[in-house]
């Protein structure tokens, strides 16, 4: 196998993990917290800190373990990723985050193939997107290499709590999460704007990595 189609397999299958921590936390938390949101939406945050960042771990050497499309777009704005190789890397994606999304629903004994009755809307809503996924391709950039796991796992863990929408952050997540009415589910009519504000969201989080000096130039003006 060649090493694009190990990159494309690393992506679809981290991806469809991702969404199955996601959500299946989701549902288990939702199930043993006995109608109390705060203590499901928890449960939902530590399952997918802990099990993004060993993914991340795992995946990165391969595929950079983007996981997500507004990743991979500014990667491959950067030169990071070949632009030849974007959008195989969003088809990965998004059938790996609808196949996290099935595998839940068979593993939990739940109908597979449903909608998400779950409207989440609003200005709101749209900007916290924005806010997350800013703070995320920012977190992406500027992290030192041996600590972008954890610096990424653990913000987004805090995101969980600090933005009105739970911090999806990622097109992938909310176009997976659409096909589930499970606790971490997403109404269809709700996902474009969703992705919109993410987008929005991730330009902002690279230009704002673009007006601040490198670690290099910083460590050069305080010598």
């Amino acid at each position: 196998m060649s090493r694009f189609l190990h990159k494309i397999l690393s992506e679809w299958l981290g991806t469809t993990l991702l969404l199955s921590i996601v959500v299946g936390s989701g549902v288990m938390a939702e199930r043993l917290a006995q109608g109390n949101t705060a203590v499901a939406l928890l449960g939902n945050t530590l399952a997918t800190v802990w099990g993004l960042f060993v993914l991340i771990e795992v995946f990165g050497p391969v595929s950079g373990a983007h996981f997500n499309p507004a990743v991979s777009a500014m990667m491959a704005f950067r030169g990071a990723l070949p632009w030849s190789q974007l959008l195989p890397y969003w088809l990965a994606q998004l059938f790996g985050a609808a196949c996290g999304t099935w595998l839940t629903h068979a593993m939990f004994d739940m109908e597979i193939l449903q909608w998400s009755t779950k409207i989440r809307s609003g200005n709101g809503q749209w900007l916290a997107e924005a806010v997350a996924t800013a703070g995320l391709l920012l977190v992406i950039l500027r992290a030192p290499a041996p600590k972008v796991a954890a610096l990424v796992a653990s913000y987004i863990g805090a995101a969980y709590w600090f933005t009105a929408s739970t911090s999806f952050a990622n097109p992938a997540a909310a176009f997976g999460r659409m096909f589930t009415d499970s606790f971490a589910g997403i109404a269809p009519q709700s996902v474009p704007a969703f992705i919109v504000s993410q987008c929005i969201g991730a330009a902002i989080g690279a230009l704002i990595d673009m007006c601040l000096p490198t670690a290099s130039d910083a460590q050069e003006k305080t010598n």
